[in-house]
């Protein structure tokens, strides 16, 4: 297909008038797209209170393809009440996730049993039962519950609290594989996991350093501010593999002038190898201090560390560092001047420094970066993960994680008069492996695809297989109900956030907390998530009668979600707001997050720096190939809505992309099938497709469906997997 030569733009204004027709007229659309719920896909910080397509600036109309596609898939009709009979488990895993998503909404619990290959509906009474069974069977740490970034900060909450009070910590989310690292990397730099910055200051910025990411398909609304922050004369420095369409020219269906032609983001397109981005980081930071441009009272006054970094820089050769990243010194001196000249730099990133066994150590690098010119601690300037999931954070912040930090592990004993378990939690790949080993029996997933989200393919669908329950609230189907099926699994179907019967919140990547008003129903059957988490939890009390923290809580009150906003505002600090948000309709920043002073959440008040040996770069032999996964516009996270990749210009996804130097070097003419072979597995008859755009010696392929080759090594200190870090051979196939 042929590659377009902007993002944005007419396509993108002819998709909405399609996507309105599917989801039943272009009224009906708006209306949905309009009210005053928070957007389902990234978090950027759309919609609540000031409304649909309006960001937290105030901004209208903000909208993007994203949105619109989750909308349009809620507002499908509902499953045929045949396709169960229809369709068993083999022909499921014979649709590639767009007609899994395709298929309709779920509207009726099923059942899938091991002996008999295919799901049955039963009773909303007969699924939970099952489930209630099973768990009051169980041993609570047998047990692990997965939480997807797309539920409500009151699911969240309610979840893990019944998880904790039936006696496990084997609680975890979606950012153990997407985000984990940034948490973990920003924790240790600045003492928060998250973003320093409110949106406001990315209007006050002059340059933004954008790393690892494709904002222009996966996060489409911040490319208006980084339009409006070319126009007033700012810069923009991506750091990419890849050269995106996207983020070399952008066309903005909102601005007239944009829209006609065109809008250019990258002032500077830089193109390391894939896993040399520490290295580069390295480099950068080098010369920042080598030209004296970094700010010394700010180290010495306000960090930790700075005689220790600036001897490792000192001592780092700057031949080794161009050769393990690739950038050469001319593109790195053009960064630094760049960044010298910069009154207020924003750091952004996503999955691109994350996805990698030194994930951790590349945020690091990145907080060490911007605390060279103190652009950390101050308006218009800081660090901004640019994270995915439109709730991913809050669920984070209200107790999603194996751990809980101390001072919610004591609210919540205090305010609930309960004792909760000090075991160690599993994190997600520890679940999988607990799974795989036998270990661990069942599980329950709040939303999410978590087979499909997993590295080594073939190992997570064995993994699962080996469950004697596993149970998925979920509103569509995907690949985790037809490859991630144990001896018995149970769909739960749940209202998706705008049918909510009542108001709910989420958490923006800047630290927000909007309020969804939800609304009405589309389709008899589903059912809220609190009410079904409360619901499940009775039953499961009811059996386990002699526990007295399970029974410790009146569950049918806890269908309420005002009440567990109570007690999220008691439990979790800087959420006191939450307690009455649905009277006031106040949103709100949350607390000790935003760094617009020089003092930070640490111990000592002092942000800390950190040194780094970055890794020899790996995949440099005649016959290997970097790889990265990637996703596309059509796409968010797992969940696929188009098969083709507009911006790239590619038609389908079972392909790989790579430079024409290296077709030639592996004797290949474009087109070619290939045999694919990575860490954890191989892949035949994929499509070699010429993509000049990509560095050569790198290569780029789709993601869920490349996880087959994608190894189960993690990065030490997030558990995050190295989605970005393949290594793959290739042989030409028949």
């Amino acid at each position: 297909m042929r590659k377009v030569r902007t993002g944005g733009g007419w396509p993108a204004v002819f998709y909405t008038f399609r996507k309105a027709r599917e989801a039943g007229g272009l009224l009906k659309f708006w209306r949905a797209m309009r009210s005053r719920n928070a957007c389902k896909t990234c978090a950027l910080g759309m919609g609540g209170q000031k409304g649909g397509m309006v960001n937290e600036a105030g901004h209208f109309p903000e909208v993007c393809k994203k949105s619109m596609q989750a909308m349009a898939a809620d507002m499908q009709p509902a499953i045929p009440a045949d396709f169960w009979e229809r369709y068993g488990v083999r022909e499921l895993r014979a649709m590639s996730p767009k007609q899994l998503e395709h298929c309709g909404r779920l509207v009726e619990p099923a059942r899938y049993s091991a002996a008999e290959g295919r799901y049955r509906p039963v009773s909303w009474d007969e699924a939970l039962d099952r489930v209630a069974d099973q768990l009051a069977a169980t041993a609570p740490d047998e047990t692990f519950w997965y939480f997807s970034g797309r539920s409500s900060n009151e699911a969240g909450f309610l979840l893990q609290l019944f998880a904790r009070l039936y006696g496990t910590n084997n609680v975890n989310n979606c950012s153990y594989y997407c985000h984990q690292a940034s948490g973990v990397g920003l924790t240790s730099v600045t003492g928060s996991g998250t973003a320093t910055i409110e949106l406001e200051d990315l209007d006050k910025a002059d340059l933004v350093f954008l790393i690892g990411g494709n904002p222009a398909s996966n996060h489409p609304r911040l490319m208006t501010t980084l339009h409006e922050l070319r126009r007033r004369g700012g810069k923009v420095i991506v750091i990419n593999p890849l050269v995106e369409t996207g983020l070399v020219n952008f066309s903005i269906p909102s601005r007239p002038l944009s829209l006609l032609f065109g809008s250019k983001i990258a002032s500077l397109y830089v193109q390391p190898h894939i896993g040399g981005d520490l290295a580069l980081l390295t480099q950068i930071a080098k010369r920042v201090v080598e030209r004296g441009f970094h700010d010394q009272a700010f180290l010495e006054n306000h960090t930790t560390g700075w005689s220790e970094l600036k001897a490792a820089l000192d001592a780092a050769s700057a031949d080794e560092l161009m050769m393990k990243s690739g950038v050469r010194h001319d593109d790195v001196e053009e960064m630094v001047e760049m960044f010298a000249l910069s009154k207020n730099t924003v750091f952004a990133w996503t999955m691109g420094v994350t996805h990698h066994a030194h994930g951790v150590e590349n945020v690091q690098a990145i907080g060490n970066l911007a605390l060279l010119r103190g652009m950390v601690g101050k308006p218009g300037a800081g660090l901004m993960p640019i994270r995915g999931h439109s709730n991913v954070q809050g669920i984070g912040s209200v107790g999603v994680t194996p751990k809980l930090k101390q001072a919610i592990f004591d609210g919540l004993e205090s305010r609930f008069a309960v004792k909760l378990p000090t075991t160690a939690g599993r994190d997600t790949m520890e679940c999988m492996e607990g799974a795989f080993s036998g270990g661990l029996s069942t599980a329950l997933c709040l939303g999410g695809n978590l087979y499909g989200s997993n590295p080594d393919s073939t190992y997570a669908a064995k993994a699962l297989q080996t469950l004697r329950q596993i149970t998925y609230l979920s509103t569509t189907l995907n690949t985790g109900h037809a490859h991630g099926t144990a001896d018995e699994t149970i769909i739960l179907p749940v209202l998706a956030r705008d049918e909510e019967p009542s108001a709910t919140t989420q958490e923006s990547m800047f630290n927000y907390v909007r309020l969804s008003d939800g609304g009405p129903r589309r389709l008899e059957g589903p059912r809220s998530e609190v009410e079904v988490i409360a619901d499940l939890a009775e039953r499961v009390a009811k059996r386990l009668a002699s526990q007295p923290s399970l029974n410790a809580l009146d569950w049918p009150v806890m269908r309420d979600t005002g009440r567990i906003r109570e007690a999220i505002a008691r439990v979790v600090p800087g959420w006191e707001k939450v307690g009455d948000i649905d009277r006031t309709k106040e949103e709100f920043q949350i607390a000790g997050r935003t760094f617009h002073a020089p003092r930070f959440a640490t111990v000592d008040g002092r942000a800390q720096l950190h040194t780094h040996e970055p890794p020899a770069l790996k995949g440099s032999g005649d016959a290997e190939l970097r790889v990265m996964t990637i996703r596309s516009e059509g796409q968010f996270n797992t969940v696929v809505y188009e098969d083709d990749d507009l911006y790239r210009g590619v038609e389908g996804r079972y392909v790989i992309l790579m430079h024409p130097d290296d077709l030639v070097r592996f004797h290949l003419t474009a087109n070619d099938p290939v045999r694919v072979t990575g860490p954890a597995g191989q892949m035949h008859h994929v499509r070699a497709v010429a993509h000049p755009a990509i560095r050569a010696g790198n290569a780029a392929m789709y993601y869920p469906e490349a996880n087959v080759l994608v190894g189960r090594g993690v990065d030490p200190k997030s558990k995050t997997p190295a989605f970005k870090g393949l290594v793959v051979t290739l042989k030409k196939e028949r």
